[in-house]
């Protein structure tokens, strides 16, 4: 027999409930149909709190694990990473159906700010962050408006890019980009339970939405471009108190270093950047997270070698923080090329065999499988439309083409100016790829991977000396053309493409796919869409006159299907407009857009 404990508290007027932790495994095991017959076993007790009372209960590992359909409670929806939702009201036969319910403007207290946060949603209430690092609590049970119950401000003295929070027990935990910090805040009431201060660095970046597991909370560092030496870390989410460390690039005489064949000591500012949540393996206990680029990004001169582990995939043991596995993609890479974007767990078949596989939407133009348990490279295919850097993947080892170990300067398939002072010759895709930060989509239901790609190339333009501390050393780029975007549709069990469907904006939004059949994305023009997910049709749009940056995501309350995404384009995503004159003067606004039938 389960004991149900409750207590009160008062929140911005709405009287909360709060079942117990002996109560959580029971109350969510009901399902929101079975609310009236919860409400008559729990009596007065309920009846007491009035019409406004909403049940809460902690954010527990096994709900983290099992995520009720309804909800959305980490950034990637659960730990594969697909950002795959099974609710299926909204679906490709209803779906043209869809309108704006209602908007929240959140942020937007100077001109550069954008949004790059999913929102997470808890049985009625949704968790955001915007740019300096202040989170809110938002009560969208009504499903025309969203009311803000509290806002949580940590005072960040400079704006980040910051991409979600965590929910952990009773806690919501959030960074603060360049400040460093990690803050735990108490759900109910919103203030700072604990906040702790990681910054090792000047330049260090908190920006990836933390991953919140049984007794740890996974952070990644960023801010590689600027010379931070980064890392992955663990943090005790009672108390904030540092678990284990673990960094990217490798110390003299640490398994790796021999890579890092420079005298500059470059190893100390090498990159290796985290910038988006990683994954998750409960079967293996590893976490998977893609790494950024070597620093300085543009200048392979001063750091010859394959500069492991940067650009690459790795396993982390969650106990110990040691990797178990790696895979780099673009050894002594120059272009750029982090691989920081999802890496997605899916079960497959690969050539006969039932795989527990990972797959990525390589930055470089290409989309990898390998096996999760070991990092064994399984499939490979192109994906973006122009690939000039390498004349293609080695299909039994993944490693280019052009790749000789024996040198520590890899050309690839560039000319000689490719390493040479001032040397410029044009790379595809473009700098930003590819895929990037924004997320990819997999279906359970079509077994199909869903990339938001860029297409274009850029000029790079390499210069030994600009290495200021602080700063992206190493060269510039420009675009060299109109950038615009597509939905390349992969098989990542044979790398094969599907289809794909060519955008005339930027993608650097993401996707979201879901049981109703459609795949939900959005451009930097202001332009949400929603495509057939095995046609690749259009079949439903809206222009919201504010460009979007961030993931869609989906949500339901009360028996109704919501979709959700945050607009506002910060400075790096309106440069990808600047060949699109006609969106030169286009305005732009911080909001979260909720759309509903």
């Amino acid at each position: 027999m389960h004991i149900l404990t409750l207590k009160m508290v008062f929140n911005g007027g709405n009287n909360i409930m709060r079942v117990n932790n002996n109560a959580q495994n029971f109350f969510y095991n009901v399902s929101l149909r079975k609310w009236a017959a919860l409400t008559a076993m729990l009596g007065s007790a309920v009846l007491a709190a009035g019409p406004s009372a909403a049940l809460a209960a902690d954010v527990t590992f096994d709900r983290l694990l099992n995520p009720e359909p309804h909800n959305w409670l980490m950034v990637h929806r659960d730990y594969t990473a697909q950002r795959h939702s099974t609710l299926d009201q909204i679906n490709k036969s209803n779906i043209k159906n869809m309108k704006l319910q209602f908007a929240v403007a959140i942020g937007g207290t100077s001109p550069n700010e954008g949004l790059q946060v999913t929102p997470l949603v808890d049985n009625g209430f949704m968790y955001v962050i915007d740019g300096w690092g202040v989170v809110y609590k938002i009560d969208v049970r009504s499903g025309n408006h969203g009311r803000i119950l509290w806002k949580m401000d940590p005072g960040m003295k400079r704006y980040g890019r910051i991409r979600g929070v965590a929910l952990w027990g009773n806690l919501v935990i959030s960074p603060t980009g360049k400040d460093g910090r990690i803050i735990a805040t108490d759900s109910e009431t919103g203030k700072i339970v604990w906040d702790k201060n990681l910054s090792d660095h000047p330049e260090l970046e908190l920006s990836a939405a933390p991953l919140a597991l049984k007794d740890d909370i996974i952070i990644g560092g960023s801010g590689g471009d600027q010379g931070t030496r980064n890392w992955i870390a663990s943090l005790d989410p009672k108390t904030g108190d540092l678990k284990w460390k673990t960094y990217t690039i490798p110390a003299p005489g640490e398994p790796g270093s021999e890579t890092w064949k420079d005298k500059n000591e470059a190893w100390k500012t090498g990159g290796g950047a985290f910038y988006v949540t990683g994954s998750y393996d409960p079967a293996t206990n590893l976490t998977i997270w893609g790494s950024g680029n070597p620093v300085p990004g543009y200048d392979a001169t001063r750091r010859p070698g394959d500069n492991l582990f940067t650009a690459s995939a790795i396993g982390f043991d969650v106990a110990t923080g040691k990797m178990k596995w790696y895979f780099q993609y673009t050894p002594n890479d120059n272009r750029d090329y982090d691989e920081t974007g999802t890496h997605v767990l899916i079960d497959t078949k690969i050539d006969g065999q039932d795989r527990k596989a990972v797959t990525h939407a390589g930055r470089n133009g290409f989309n990898y499988t390998f096996d999760r348990t070991t990092g064994q490279f399984l499939k490979v295919g192109q994906y973006v439309a122009k690939v000039t850097w390498t004349k293609g993947i080695d299909p039994k080892t993944g490693k280019p083409v052009d790749y000789d170990p024996t040198k520590d300067l890899q050309l690839y398939a560039e000319p000689p100016s490719a390493i040479q002072n001032k040397g410029t010759r044009t790379v595809c895709p473009e700098i930003s790829g590819g895929s990037n930060l924004w997320p990819a989509a997999y279906s359970p239901k079509t077994r199909l991977f869903y990339i938001p790609s860029l297409e274009g190339c850029s000029d790079i333009t390499s210069d030994h000396a600009a290495h200021v501390p602080g700063k992206f050393a190493g060269g510039s780029y420009t675009l060299t053309d109109r950038l615009t975007s597509s939905i390349v549709v992969v098989d990542p069990a044979t790398g094969q493409q599907k289809a794909r469907k060519e955008l005339p904006y930027p993608n650097t939004a993401g996707a979201l796919s879901t049981a109703g059949g459609v795949l939900i994305t959005a451009l930097t023009d202001g332009t949400v869409m929603a495509l057939d997910d095995q046609t690749l049709e259009e079949v439903w749009r809206f222009n919201a006159g504010s460009g979007f940056n961030a993931p869609p995501m989906t949500y339901s309350v009360n028996g109704k299907q919501y979709i959700a995404i945050a607009s506002g384009l910060g400075r790096s995503a309106r440069n990808k407009l600047s060949k699109s004159p006609e969106m030169r003067t286009a305005s732009q606004a911080t909001m979260i857009f909720v759309f509903g039938l």
